[in-house]
C-alpha cells in the first residue's frame, strides 16, 4: 500500500481522525442546537450564511499571516480557535449578543484553519496517490464519526448542552497534537500566476458550496424535523450514516489513481442526483428520511476524491498552494452563502424546504462538467506512466 507510506499524509490524517469527533459530535448539531435555542428554520439558515460572510469578508488577511508564520503553525492556531465556537454554541438563546458572538468566532476559527488545512495537505501529499490518501482519511473520518453523534446526543441530553460543547471545543483543541513537530511550509513572497491557476478549483468549490447549503445543512434540518425533533433519534440516523460510510471503503480513490476518473465522476454525481430526488420524496416519512441519511455517507465518500483529487492537485500544481486555497474557500463561500440565502428565502415564504434539497441538482450539473472536463485533459500520474 505505497499510499500509506508518506509519514506526514498519515499524521494530518490522524490529527483528522481526532478533529472528526469533535465535527461529527458538534458541526452536525450546529443547526440542530440553533433550532432548540428557539430560532426559527430561516434565522438558523441565516446564520450559517453569516459565518460564510464573516470568512469571506476576512478572507484576505489570511496571506500576510501565511507569509509570517507558514502552514504548519497556522494550522496548528487554526485548530485552535475552531474549537471556541462550540461553547459559545452553547450559550446562543435566541437572536442575540450570543448568537453574533458565534457567528463571528465561527468565522474566525474556519477562515484560519480550512484554507491551511487544503494547502498543507495539498503541499505534502502525492498526486500519484491522491485518490487513495483522500479515500483513506474519508474511511477514517466515517469510523470516528459512528459514535461521536450517539455520544453527542445522550451527553446533551443527560449532561447538557454546554458540558456536551466545552468537551467536544477541548476534543477540537486536542486534534492540534499530532500537527506538532510536523514539518513546516513556507509561503512565497510573490507568486505570479496564482490567482488564474485558482480559476477551475474555485469554480469548483463554488458548486461544492451550493450543494453543502441544499444537500447537507438545509438536509440536516429537514431530517430533525422529520423525525418530530427528536434530538436522540437523529443521533442515531446521524451514527448509522457515518457506519455506512465507513463500510463504503476505498473504491472510488483507486479507481481514480488508476486512471478513471470521468468513470468516478460518473458513478458518484449520478448516484448522488438520484439520491437528492429520494431525499425529496423522503420528506414527512421517518424511516425513509433515516435511509436517504445513511445513503448520503456512501455518496459523499464517493465524491471526495472524485472532488477532492483535482482540487489538492491542482493546488500542489499551482504557483502557491495556500493563495490557491484562499482563492477556492473564496469560491466555497459564495456559493453556499448563496444556498444557504435561498434556502432560508424557501423557508420563509412557508414553502416545504424539499425545494431548497431539490436546487441540489444544478451544482451536480456544474461540478460534473468540470469534473469530466479536467479528468479528460489530466490522466493521473499513475495512468500516464502505465500508457
Amino acid at each position: 500500500m505505497a499510499f500509506l507510506s508518506n509519514d506526514l499524509i498519515n499524521r494530518v490524517n490522524l490529527h483528522s481522525a481526532v478533529q472528526s469527533a469533535a465535527i461529527a459530535g458538534g458541526q452536525t448539531f450546529f443547526l440542530v442546537v440553533l433550532l432548540r435555542a428557539g430560532l426559527s428554520v430561516p434565522a438558523a439558515l441565516l446564520t450559517v450564511a453569516g459565518v460564510l460572510a464573516g470568512r469571506f469578508l476576512l478572507r484576505p488577511a489570511m496571506l500576510p499571516l501565511a507569509k509570517l508564520w507558514g502552514l504548519q503553525p497556522l494550522l496548528i492556531v487554526g485548530t485552535v480557535l475552531a474549537g471556541i465556537q462550540y461553547p459559545i454554541l452553547a450559550m446562543v438563546d435566541g437572536v442575540g449578543p450570543a448568537l453574533i458572538a458565534l457567528c463571528l468566532t465561527a468565522a474566525l476559527g474556519d477562515l484560519v484553519y480550512w484554507p491551511t488545512y487544503h494547502a498543507y495537505f495539498a503541499s505534502i501529499g502525492d498526486p500519484e496517490h491522491r485518490g487513495h490518501q483522500i479515500s483513506a482519511r474519508e474511511a477514517i473520518v466515517s469510523v470516528v464519526g459512528i459514535g461521536a453523534p450517539l455520544a453527542a446526543a445522550w451527553s446533551i441530553l443527560t449532561l447538557g448542552t454546554m458540558t456536551t460543547f466545552v468537551v467536544i471545543g477541548a476534543i477540537q483543541v486536542l486534534s492540534a497534537l499530532p500537527l506538532i513537530g510536523a514539518p513546516n511550509v513556507r509561503i512565497k513572497a510573490q507568486a505570479p500566476g496564482a490567482i488564474r491557476a485558482s480559476r477551475l478549483g474555485a469554480l469548483l468549490d463554488a458548486s461544492y458550496g451550493w450543494l453543502a447549503a441544499c444537500f447537507m445543512f438545509t438536509w440536516q434540518i429537514a431530517l430533525f424535523l422529520s423525525l418530530g425533533s427528536n434530538l436522540g433519534a437523529y443521533g442515531g440516523a446521524m451514527a448509522l450514516a457515518a457506519l455506512v460510510g465507513a463500510l463504503s471503503g476505498l473504491v472510488l480513490g483507486r479507481n481514480i489513481d488508476m486512471g478513471h476518473g470521468r468513470r468516478a465522476v460518473t458513478i458518484a454525481y449520478g448516484a448522488a442526483a438520484a439520491l437528492v430526488l429520494l431525499r425529496v420524496f423522503s420528506f414527512g416519512t421517518p424511516w425513509l428520511a433515516v435511509l436517504a441519511n445513511a445513503l448520503g455517507s456512501i455518496v459523499l465518500s464517493l465524491m471526495a476524491p472524485a472532488l477532492g483529487t483535482p482540487i489538492y492537485n491542482l493546488s500542489k500544481a499551482s504557483p502557491c498552494p495556500m493563495r490557491f486555497s484562499i482563492a477556492t474557500e473564496a469560491g466555497y463561500d459564495v456559493g453556499c452563502f448563496a444556498g444557504c440565502v435561498m434556502a432560508a428565502g424557501i423557508a420563509w415564504a412557508g414553502l416545504p424546504l424539499w425545494i431548497a434539497v431539490l436546487m441540489t441538482l444544478p451544482a451536480l450539473a456544474a461540478s460534473t462538467w468540470l469534473l469530466r472536463r479536467y479528468y479528460a485533459d489530466n490522466p493521473t500520474i499513475e495512468a500516464a506512466l502505465k500508457a
